[in-house]
C-alpha cells in the first residue's frame, strides 16, 4: 500500500522528530505506561529497539522527554511491522500520533515499497491511525502474538 499524505503536518514549536539517538528503555516505558500500554523489562525492550529496521520519537528541545515514540521491524520484502506506538497525553496527542505515522509511512514507501503495514497500538491512537489510512479490524481482533 502506497501512502500519500495529504498535508505536511507541523510540530509545535520546541518538538522535533529523531530517530539517531537511540530513547532510554525506562522513558519509553513511561511513555508506553502514559498511553495505556503495556511496559516491557529493561534490557528486552532495549535489545528490541537496538534491532528494529528503524524507529521515531517526539522530543522537547528543552525538556529531556520523549512525546512519541514508534519502532518499525520489517522483512523488507512483504511486511513492515510498526510497535510501540505511543504519544504522550495532552493537547497534542493526536498530533504526535499522526506526525509518528507520517513520517514512518513516508520511510517505509521509500525503502520498503510494497510491505503489507501493521501496527501494535493503543486504543488512544486509532483516530490518527484512521486519518493515515489504516483500516481498523471488523471483526474485533486486535492483538495476536507468540511468545517464545
Amino acid at each position: 500500500m502506497q501512502y500519500f499524505p495529504k498535508k505536511k503536518l507541523i510540530l509545535p514549536e520546541g518538538y522535533f522528530v529523531n530517530s539517531s539517538q537511540i530513547p532510554l528503555p525506562k522513558e519509553v516505558n513511561k511513555l508506553l505506561a502514559n498511553c495505556g500500554c503495556e511496559t516491557f523489562p529493561i534490557k528486552p525492550l532495549s535489545e528490541a529497539i537496538q534491532k528494529s529496521n528503524f524507529f521515531f520519537t517526539i522530543q522537547n528541545q528543552l525538556k529531556n522527554k520523549l512525546y512519541g515514540f514508534v519502532r518499525v521491524t520489517s522483512d523488507r520484502g512483504l511486511n513492515a511491522n510498526l510497535w510501540n506506538l505511543s504519544a504522550a497525553q495532552g493537547d497534542n496527542q493526536q498530533l504526535f500520533y499522526s506526525i509518528l505515522l507520517q513520517v514512518t509511512l513516508e520511510k517505509i514507501n521509500r525503502e520498503m515499497p510494497g510491505c503489507s503495514i501493521s501496527v501494535q497500538a493503543p486504543q488512544s491512537s486509532f483516530k490518527s491511525l484512521e486519518e493515515s489510512g489504516f483500516i481498523l479490524d471488523p471483526n474485533g481482533i486486535r492483538v495476536m502474538g507468540y511468545k517464545l
